[in-house]
């Protein structure tokens, strides 16, 4: 049974080695990954966010992270689920705990950077209603894919 659980310290190993996994696979890796993968505690939750952590038994299979960028907008980040555990409806159950907790937090909107080639989590935003908007303000080269979704006002 999969759990949703938050980041702890001693889940950074999992975090950035799942991250890393996904990343290398579609060679996506940049430096601003690095940087959020090496350090979560300091880039994602000491400035308002949330890390939140698929679990089977003793094993991370999944992550996603809702990075505060400002005035209630949140990125939706670093979302991904090992190849074992896909398509079982881990990637859809952490979208939905990032959802909830950015309704809880006031946002008005969540942004996120992706990349034409993973289809299938384009076609889970935009289930969720994201929609696609010109690529602005991204801190990834290759990313070429920009959604967004209004939650509040």
């Amino acid at each position: 049974m999969v759990e949703l659980i938050e980041y702890a310290d001693k889940y950074a190993t999992d975090f950035k080695r799942i991250n890393l996994e996904w990343l290398d696979k579609y060679n996506l890796l940049e430096e601003p990954d690095l940087m959020m993968l090496n350090d979560p505690r300091g880039k994602i939750l000491d400035g308002g966010g949330a890390i939140y952590l698929a679990r089977v038994d003793h094993e991370i299979v999944g992550s996603a992270a809702l990075i505060h960028e400002h005035n209630g907008i949140f990125e939706l980040a670093k979302m991904t689920v090992i190849p074992a555990w896909q398509g079982r409806g881990v990637s859809k159950l952490l979208l939905e705990k990032c959802l909830a907790m950015a309704r809880s937090l006031k946002a008005r909107k969540i942004v996120l950077f992706s990349n034409h080639q993973l289809r299938p989590a384009l076609g889970l935003y935009q289930k969720y209603g994201f929609q696609y908007v010109e690529v602005t303000d991204s801190p990834f080269e290759t990313a070429d894919v920009k959604m967004e979704l209004e939650i509040g006002i």
